[in-house]
């Protein structure tokens, strides 16, 4: 593949990303205007968003790993078309049924597209330097389509309708699928035999969805002792053991566990789930802070976090690579963990009449700023001392251990601020004032997660003085492997 060819096939992949990530967030925007015209339940409404999580995190590791055994181009191809298909189901839904469904089988869809394209990624751009930029863009897609999705979701909900939210990916994701047949090239997969390991496919697929759904689920709308949560909890815990138990004894497993020797592959996706927890947890309740208590309407919520996307793109692009190269990866991540973690304990001073300036800006800018650093050199990590044949693998672990983290945090940090909200209620506190105290309790809580991550980073990773080991080179390309069709 030429130079050219190749960077013109990263902007394919992370396009394609921008748009799964985007519709994370885009739809949290438009749930008030759904909910009025499709009649929901406030309990409802909440499955609008759920059915997608729970497919797509359910789904990533497997995704990850199909994409090893078949062809990780086969699956991203195939992910798009399915994405695309439930979209215009979502745009054109009339009914509750209708969209929840079509909401599960887009999270499907989006769930291939993404669990094999950090793989790809790092397949085509087998040198360092290359490496590390092309991962950063990918770092950055992944990081800041979050707070892009905010933007766009209030833009077109704002001007048009809901149904455009969905109804915009038919022109992204057909675009898309036709320059990655023209620009991504055609590869095999291992075709390990007997290789799919059934069993343990099963066995994982169905313990994520039961994790991811215990905790969107009952844990977030009955609290965490509830039996349901419980039961869910547990069954997702025991079949987590079956299928550990399953890999240590298969010829082939799904899941090698031998990846998780290398202490930057396992820290780094620690580092993930506490992370993703703290951090993106904050732009649902961000948005809430700024709806309810500063009134901003849902565009002016999306240019509120406008600076965390500037920051993370410029950072993740142009200078985090460099950063890595001088001092190594692992000083790196704890910077931008330490920022992150300072953006959050200074949103837990936001008043009930504070300003954007100063109460909210130096928020986004703290959080853009260490996101933009962490992140890409994060995934550079979970990507080092894997096999190229486990590069989809490794891949899908990094996405799913970012979408339970964001899943985790979302339903933990919601449910203390409600109850914390409620407690204040019921002591006479004015709503304002209690629904502030709750969000701080919040942050707070966020903090301690990021900081629990820096821990990881400083105790787990690999030191700056071994980014050449074994360990933590980036994964190089086996033309054996991979057999790449020319």
């Amino acid at each position: 593949m030429t130079e050219d060819r190749r960077w013109a096939a990263l902007i394919v992949l992370c396009t394609g990303m921008l748009m799964i990530v985007l519709d994370l967030t885009v739809v949290n925007v438009a749930l008030p205007a759904i909910r009025d015209d499709l009649h929901f339940t406030e309990a409802n409404l909440a499955w609008v968003v759920n059915a997608y999580l729970v497919a797509f995190g359910g789904l990533l590791l497997l995704a990850g790993r199909l994409g090893d055994l078949i062809g990780r181009r086969r699956v991203f191809l195939g992910g798009l078309v399915v994405f695309v298909a439930a979209s215009l189901a979502c745009g054109l839904a009339t009914d509750q049924t209708v969209l929840v469904v079509a909401r599960f089988v887009q999270g499907v869809g989006g769930a291939a597209t993404s669990a094999v394209i950090l793989g790809m990624i790092v397949t085509m751009f087998p040198d360092p330097r290359e490496q590390a930029r092309a991962i950063g863009a990918f770092a950055f897609v992944a990081s800041a389509g979050g707070a892009v999705g905010l933007l766009a979701g209030g833009v077109l909900t704002r001007t048009i309708n809901w149904h455009w939210i969905f109804f915009v990916n038919l022109p992204i994701g057909a675009i898309t699928w036709l320059a990655a047949t023209r620009l991504v090239e055609r590869d095999r997969g291992a075709h390990r035999s007997p290789g799919t390991d059934a069993p343990g496919a099963v066995l994982v697929t169905a313990a994520l969805m039961l994790g991811v759904y215990a905790i969107v689920g009952p844990a977030a709308t009955k609290g965490w002792s509830a039996p349901s949560t419980l039961a869910f909890g547990g069954g997702a815990l025991v079949l987590l053991a079956a299928f550990v138990g399953r890999e240590m004894a298969a010829a082939n497993p799904l899941v090698p566990l031998g990846m998780f020797r290398s202490r930057n592959v396992t820290g780094a996706n620690l580092i993930q789930v506490a992370g993703a927890a703290g951090m993106f947890g904050i732009f649902f309740l961000g948005s809430l802070y700024l709806q309810g208590v500063l009134r901003y309407d849902a565009l002016q919520i999306g240019l509120a976090f406008l600076p965390t996307t500037v920051l993370m793109g410029g950072l993740s692009v142009r200078f985090t690579e460099p950063l890595v190269g001088r001092f190594g990866a692992r000083p790196v991540v704890v910077a931008g963990l330490v920022l992150i973690t300072c953006g959050l304990v200074v949103f837990t001073r936001a008043p009930a009449d504070g300003t954007y300036v100063e109460h909210v800006l130096p928020v986004v800018v703290l959080l853009g700023a260490g996101a933009g650093l962490c992140f890409p050199a994060l995934m550079t990590l979970a990507m080092s001392g894997v096999q190229a044949a486990d590069a989809g693998l490794a891949s899908g672990l990094v996405n799913t251990t970012a979408q339970v983290g964001s899943a985790l945090g979302l339903a933990v940090l919601s449910t203390l601020a409600t109850s914390r909200t409620d407690a204040l209620l019921a002591h006479g506190h004015s709503a304002t004032a209690a629904a502030v105290a709750g969000y701080h309790l919040a942050f707070w809580v966020a903090a301690g997660l990021v900081l629990a991550a820096v821990a990881v980073a400083v105790f787990v990773l690999e030191q700056p003085g071994d980014a050449q080991s074994e360990d933590a080179r980036p994964v190089a390309v086996e033309p054996s492997v991979e057999h790449v069709e020319r």
